[in-house]
């Protein structure tokens, strides 16, 4: 692994620190903490544009719209409730990455 910036693992040398505890302790937090907005936006994406929640041992939830849909003839009612619980799943996962991120920035600031 090659690093632009030497200055965080020379930082981490003088503290007496080796290669791997450097990038433990030091580096890789930052690096988390950095990137988490863009992968937490990514997962939603993912959660939205996929159905990642078959992944995840639900049941395709469009097919099952589909079946109410055909069986009782009530399109609008079943792609609505599919449709609120896209959106409570995707408000879900966003809350907890915003969760995560005030506790990083927390202990980053701590």
């Amino acid at each position: 692994m090659v690093i632009k910036d030497s200055g965080q693992m020379e930082a981490g040398y003088s503290l007496g620190l080796n290669r791997r505890i450097t990038m433990r302790e030091i580096i890789l937090p930052q690096a988390v903490r950095n990137i988490l907005p863009a992968l937490g936006n990514e997962f939603v994406s993912m959660i939205k544009e996929t159905s990642l929640l078959s992944a995840i041992a639900v049941s395709e939830l469009m097919f099952v719209a589909d079946t109410v849909k055909a069986a009782t003839y009530r399109t609008m009612e079943s792609l609505f409730i599919a449709a609120v619980i896209y959106f409570m799943i995707t408000w879900f996962v966003s809350w907890l990455v915003s969760l995560l991120e005030k506790r990083l920035e927390r202990s980053a600031k701590g």
